[in-house]
This record gives structure tokens, sequence and C-alpha cells, in this order.
């Protein structure tokens, strides 16, 4: 009876002490590289990485957390991951957590509650993150963040106000102030509003936005319906607005409210912009292909992503972090918006 080859067994992962190997230097130079210590000289820096890269090795993390104590990952705590905003900063600050040489974990929230946030602390802590990003700008939730007593650091990056400590934000009520003076310059009177749900701090915010462009020209603003994010809360707010022969003009908190608004208008018969300009806000990527064109407000996301790292980096070397300065969104005009009829 013929013998059976053996089978090889797995491969072995490769180590360090290959990578030295390889590269003809020691075990400890190539642990500088790995640290990226700047005693070791740019050649042999250059040995090493093309040796890692020919093996394919990869560090043990698990090692790598014993020997220096830090797990090289960031928690991030976040809400109502489906909507636009929410899941772009998320987005974001994964990036920026990456480009820094970090692991991101984000856990997102089913409800808005002291339970639930300490819940999602809980299971990062267990992962053994060296600090928190807080991404909720529900007003309870951003509450309970402040009230928090933790061991590491902990940034806030949503429902953020100027000059808060350990923070970054987007100036919502500037954002708010650029769209309704957008029409307000365009010769509209009384622009309508159709805000986000009020317990959001960015929704009180934009609204307050609205308002203030009123009061700085003596006007007095349109009529004012709350929704809850959804194009379906846009659109019921739309009927009641497009009906309003009086309404020439209005703001709506979030495109995806402003699409269900152009839906409506559409059935009122009422034109855009020939008799109802539409602003929305957030420029999500679909809002050049609504028809019209979405005039709208852009955040800007990635750099918000790049300055809560940022901060939360300064933290973790010990460095004092600046107060909030909340970063100034842009106006994008599109074919949505146009002066008013007559």
């Amino acid at each position: 009876m013929a013998q059976q080859p053996l089978r090889a067994g797995p491969a072995r992962n490769p180590s360090m002490a290959d990578v030295a190997q390889r590269a003809g230097v020691s075990h400890q130079t190539v642990s500088r590289v790995l640290n990226d210590s700047p005693l070791v000289k740019p050649d042999t820096r250059e040995r090493v990485l093309a040796a890692i890269r020919e093996l394919g090795y990869r560090r043990n993390n698990a090692a790598r957390m014993l020997a220096t104590n830090r797990s090289g990952r960031i928690g991030m705590v976040s809400a109502h991951l489906a909507l636009h905003g929410p899941s772009m900063i998320a987005t974001a600050v994964q990036g920026a957590g990456h480009e820094a040489g970090y692991q991101v974990s984000v856990i997102g929230l089913l409800e808005i509650s002291e339970e639930s946030l300490r819940d999602a602390v809980d299971r990062l802590l267990d992962q053994a993150v060296e600090a928190i990003v807080v991404a909720v700008a529900h007003r309870d939730a951003v509450h309970l963040v402040r009230g928090l007593s933790l061991p590491i650091p902990v940034v806030v990056a949503q429902g953020v106000t100027d000059g808060e400590p350990m923070a970054a934000g987007i100036d919502q009520h500037a954002g708010a102030l650029l769209a309704t003076e957008h029409l307000l310059d365009l010769g509209h009177r009384g622009v309508a509003h159709v805000s986000g749900p009020l317990d959001w701090i960015e929704a009180t915010q934009r609204r307050l936005g609205w308002r203030h462009a009123h009061d700085h020209r003596d006007l007095l603003p349109g009529p004012e319906v709350e929704g809850d994010w959804s194009a379906a809360s846009g659109y019921d707010a739309g009927l009641r607005i497009g009906h309003s022969d009086d309404v020439t003009a209005v703001f709506v908190a979030n495109d995806t409210m402003a699409l269900g608004v152009l839906k409506a208008l559409h059935e009122c018969g009422r034109r855009v912009p020939d008799d109802v300009s539409v602003v929305g806000f957030d420029n999500v990527s679909e809002a050049a292909f609504y028809w019209p064109a979405l005039t709208t407000v852009d955040q800007q996301f990635s750099e918000l992503g790049r300055l809560a790292v940022d901060l939360t980096m300064q933290a973790l070397e010990g460095e004092d972090a600046p107060a909030a300065t909340l970063l100034r969104p842009e106006l994008i005009v599109r074919a949505s918006s146009g002066p008013p009829p007559g």
C-alpha cells in the first residue's frame, strides 16, 4: 500500500525575528521602526520596511498592548447611524483615526438613555480603548456625557457650542443663517422653516439661526413645521406649507426632509423655484441630483473627524486641548432657489 504524503500544516505567520533576519538588523531595530523611533537611520528604516512588505508581517497587537500599555484603539459612541449626518461623522472619525494609526470601535445607541449610554461606554472600556469620541446630538445625551467620570479622555463631536472644552463641532447656527439670508437676499420675506425634532441640539441651533436671520432685518419669519428628519415628515410639512400662497421660500433643516418638501410642492402645483424656493441642510451626495438640484448647506464632516481625532491625540499626549472653535459650513447654491415670483 502506497504511503500517503504528509500534509503541510498551516503556514506560520512571519515573526519580528524573521523581519530582522531578512533586513539584516537586530530585533530591537525592527521594534524601533514599528514604534516610529527617530533613532533609526533612514536607509536602515527602509530596509526594515521593505522586509515587512516582502514577508507580509503584521505586528501582534496583543503583545504590543502588554509592552506599551496602549491598545491603539479609540472608542466612538454614536446614534441614529441611518441618518446622513451621524453616519458621515462616524466615517470621518474612523478615517482620521486610521490615519493617526488607531483602530476605531463604533457603538450605535439604540435609544437615548443614561442606561444605554453607560452600557456603550462600558463595552468600549472592556475593549481597552484609550479615549472615547461621543457624537450624539440629542440634548439629554450631551448632558449625560458631560456628567461621566472616566479614566480616559472623552471628546464630544456633536451638539457642541463655541468654547466648550474637549469638543469639536460644526456651527449649525451659522449654517442656518447662511441658508436663510440667502433666501432673504433674493427678495423673499417671511421664510418658512421645516425643523428637525427640537430635542436635538442641532435642530434647535438651526431653528435659532433661521429666526435670527429675520430678527437682523426686523422681519417676521414665515410658518414653522416640526419634522423628524425623514422624507415623509418633510412631505407632510410641504403639503401644509404648499397650500399657502404667502409662502415663497422654505428653509428645511436637512436634505432628506427637503426631498419630501419638493414632492409635496409639486403635488400642490407649486413650481420650484418659480413659485417657492427651497434650501436644505447637509449637502447629501444625492442633493445635486434632486429635481431641481437642491441649494443646501455643506457640513465639513471630514474636517470634523480630523479635528475630533486631533483633540483625542492631544489629550493622550497630556497636552491641554484648546476650547472648541466651531467649523463654519458653506452654502452650496443650486437650482432650487431663486427670486420670489413677480
